[in-house]
């Protein structure tokens, strides 16, 4: 391993493959007509690539809304299906879809998660949605939230969720015939939740997922670091990335992710090729660290950024140039590199991240009484 390899050491990559790509104008490359829905090929085949590039996760994004109006915006299904969908069809990489905890019934939410946890062996994440517009909430008739209430409705939900995650402790499920009892009902709990602006009495229909906890992804804008597993830090330099990373891991994050869009030098030069996606459709701002250039180049910031987080989401402007691109150039210099993220069939996302699997907090309480 070379000095410039070493710098690599640890560092952990997701992919958010949303759509065609990060880039509002990404879907002229898809060979789709304007409006169309991605279809589940499609879906397939991304999955599969970052799969087989090394990717330990990825993510999907949603919100409550279409992503834009006119010929650019794509409709998109809902990103817990699409999570879901994808399961079955890989062995390996964690899927975390974006679920939005102002327009999502907090029950449903966990429910949901857990389902997925159980379909894909361990491999669920959550990157926590916090949509909460006056057009987002109308969606569930509701009312647009302030700051403070958006972060104590989120704190609320994260809370519930990981309640309900650990209301069926590990061995709950005994399928004793004997008796013709399937699970011990004293190891079902309800968690008897109130937040401010709602109630769950519990427990979950489901058992503990694989993993106990789902991964929890909750991006730096919530204020939600001590209840993260990851905080997504998206900030648009170096310096500021560096300064948001420390006070997530003073809050007890565990790990912390920097949010990287990038478009790469592929058969048109990077620059050439961004110039072009926003003649068709302008990028907004996102607040992101942002890369147009080489592969090269790029390896030279991930460098840089393993020096302050664990890890880096890749956002590619468009999937079907970039993601090739990183698979081929980038990924295998960064995964070869010290002790290995690339993550193995049969292992959870957790164990993929190196986090430990948290014990149920009902099963603790009671052999801390006992």
């Amino acid at each position: 391993m070379t000095d410039r390899e070493s710098g690599f050491a640890g560092l952990r990559l997701a992919l958010e493959a949303d759509g065609d790509g990060a880039h509002p104008a990404a879907w002229r490359h898809s060979g789709r007509p304007p409006g169309a829905v991605l279809g589940p090929r499609a879906l397939r085949e991304v999955v599969a690539a970052a799969e087989d590039a090394g990717f330990g996760l990825v993510t999907f994004a949603d919100a409550p809304l279409p992503p834009g109006a006119g010929p650019d915006a794509a409709g998109r299904l809902e990103a817990g299906t699409r999570a879901s969908y994808a399961a079955p069809l890989t062995d390996r990489i964690g899927l975390a879809p974006t679920l939005h905890v102002a327009t999502t019934e907090p029950f449903h939410l966990a429910t949901q998660l857990a389902s997925l946890d159980h379909a894909s062996h361990g491999r669920a994440g959550w990157v926590v949605g916090a949509a909460a517009g006056r057009d987002a909430l109308a969606t569930v008739g509701g009312a647009p939230l302030s700051a403070a209430a958006l972060a104590r409705e989120s704190a609320d939900v994260i809370d519930t969720a990981r309640a309900l995650w650990d209301s069926w402790e590990d061995d709950a499920v005994i399928k004793d015939l004997a008796s013709g009892r399937f699970l011990d009902s004293e190891r079902v709990h309800h968690i008897d939740f109130e937040g401010a602006s709602f109630t769950v009495k519990g427990p979950l229909i489901t058992p503990r997922p694989p993993q106990g906890q789902i991964v929890v992804l909750a991006p730096d804008t919530l204020d939600a670091d001590a209840r993260a597993d990851v905080v997504l830090v998206g900030r648009p330099d170096l310096a500021a990335v560096a300064a948001r990373a420390a006070t997530a891991r003073e809050a007890g994050a565990p790990l912390v992710f920097a949010e990287v869009e990038v478009v790469l030098d592929a058969a048109v030069p990077a620059k050439d090729r961004l110039a072009e996606l926003d003649a068709a459709a302008g990028r907004p701002e996102s607040g992101r660290l942002r890369h147009a250039g080489s592969p090269e180049s790029l390896l030279d910031l991930l460098r840089e950024l393993a020096d302050s987080v664990d890890g880096v989401r890749l956002h590619p402007a468009v999937l079907a140039v970039d993601l090739p691109v990183l698979a081929e150039r980038v990924l295998p210099r960064v995964t070869g590199a010290g002790p290995r993220r690339v993550p193995r069939t049969g292992t959870t996302l957790r164990e993929t991240l190196g986090l430990a699997r948290p014990a149920n907090r009902y099963a603790a309480a009671a052999a801390t009484n006992a």
